[in-house]
């Protein structure tokens, strides 16, 4: 509290420390001082938690200072498909990226799909996301030039949207005609 002036902030992250303790110390040992690890991690705990809503506030202040369009597509998704299959992405990632961004298929769905397992796939998502902020890809429609080697990526995507929505491989239904019309 004497650091971060803030009590909430302050009890939160004391709270979070214990709870990290409670997974950690009956695996890797009670620490040779517990009190200075639980302030140790309490801190980190809220500088991350400090960072996090700076990080967020910027975000806000950016959305907020740009113009509203008035010229808005009605479907932005063609768009949104293409950068999730930027040639900067492997395949394997921009059909998981696509599926799971633009189409909404869970990764439990996606991992069935490609026949992988859910914790591989969400880590590919995270990151593509990543990088296709690293890589400042931007949120446009690829030029001639860059429209061939995209497409085949983007007919995969389809192809499996399609495949879900046909037969699907998960949940009460055995097919999700909404996802087969949208591949249509």
């Amino acid at each position: 509290m004497r650091r971060l002036g803030d009590f909430d902030l302050a009890e939160e992250s004391v709270q979070e420390a214990v709870i990290e303790a409670l997974e950690h110390w009956p695996r890797d040992g009670v620490p040779e001082r517990p009190d200075a690890w639980l302030a140790a991690v309490a801190r980190r705990k809220a500088l991350d938690r400090i960072r996090r809503n700076a990080r967020y506030r910027e975000k806000v202040a950016l959305i907020e200072a740009q113009p509203m369009e008035t010229n808005v597509e009605p479907d932005d998704r063609l768009r949104l498909m293409f950068v999730c299959c930027h040639p900067a992405l492997s395949r394997d990632v921009q059909v998981a990226l696509t599926l799971r961004a633009v189409v909404g298929l869970t990764t439990a769905e996606i991992a069935r799909a490609l026949l992988s397992s859910e914790p591989a796939i969400a880590q590919r998502i995270v990151r593509a996301k990543r990088k296709i902020v690293d890589a400042g890809i931007s949120f446009r429609l690829p030029d001639d030039s860059e429209l061939v080697e995209r497409l085949d990526h983007l007919m995969a995507v389809i192809y499996l949207l399609f495949n879900e929505g046909y037969l699907t491989t998960g949940g009460p239904q055995a097919s999700r005609r909404d996802l087969a019309d949208d591949a249509e």
